[in-house]
């Protein structure tokens, strides 16, 4: 059964990349990048990543197979516009992704069609459209929702997610975008639209442990009240002095 999924490395502290590059420059020498690539290296040394990219060498070990997991896991993927123009470049004629890209964005651009199975559809009507048209190509498999951080907030907050998957870096960034960090408003930047006591339960299913990151997968549960336990005095057992 299809299942909308998502994964993002994150810092110790909940980073995906530095602080949000706004300026003119190159944005490869900004901190958002610095910041990005640290957090994202255990990928680019895998050598299933590498592979897919066309280039030679990397480790062949955990982490590389939970790379090849994830891409032969998908059969379509959503993704956020300035993900898509910042990758369009780099990605070249083949990018890695082998199946249908559904593209979230208030700007519309015809369909890009690149080698290897990859095409850009570019969604100007919402999220939860980009998911369904997601859904109805993936011919069975997975949907990914491949980001950014503002992107799989708003699948999340829409209750489309069924997987996260989180892989955690032992580094402390000190600030830079966070998943759970958001603003106010209803934007791509806005929060999880939770009440005051009110939470998004998960339930690990998965542990995956190396010296360069953690991988814990969750099920998304949904959302729940915050409910006060009865902090030990429900008449369970209690430990009498000897």
């Amino acid at each position: 059964m299809t299942k909308v999924t998502a994964q993002l490395s994150v810092s110790l502290d909940g980073c995906y990349a530095g602080p949000r590059h706004t300026g003119d420059g190159d944005w490869m020498d900004s901190a958002e990048s610095a910041a990005f690539f640290r957090v994202t290296r255990w990928v680019t040394n895998a050598m299933s990543w590498r592979e897919r990219q066309g280039f030679a060498g990397g480790e062949q070990d955990a982490n590389s197979d939970i790379v090849a997991e994830s891409f032969g896991a998908a059969g379509a993927y959503v993704m956020g516009r300035r993900m898509a123009d910042g990758g369009e470049i780099p990605w070249g004629d083949e990018p890695p992704f082998r199946a249908p890209v559904f593209v979230v964005t208030h700007r519309p651009r015809e369909t890009l069609v690149r080698g290897g199975g990859t095409s850009f559809t570019y969604v100007t009507d919402g999220v939860a459209s980009a998911v369904a048209q997601a859904r109805a190509a993936a011919g069975g498999r997975d949907v990914a929702v491949a980001g950014g951080g503002s992107l799989v907030r708003q699948v999340l907050r829409a209750g489309l997610l069924d997987e996260l998957e989180l892989h955690i870096v032992p580094v402390v960034l000190g600030g830079g975008l966070r998943l759970f960090d958001a603003g106010p408003g209803l934007g791509p930047d806005a929060g999880l639209g939770l009440g005051e006591k009110e939470a998004i339960e998960l339930t690990p299913t998965r542990v995956v442990t190396t010296p360069e990151v953690t991988h814990i997968r969750y099920a998304v549960r949904g959302r729940a009240p915050l409910v006060l336990d009865d902090r030990g005095s429900g008449g369970g057992p209690t430990r009498t002095a000897e």
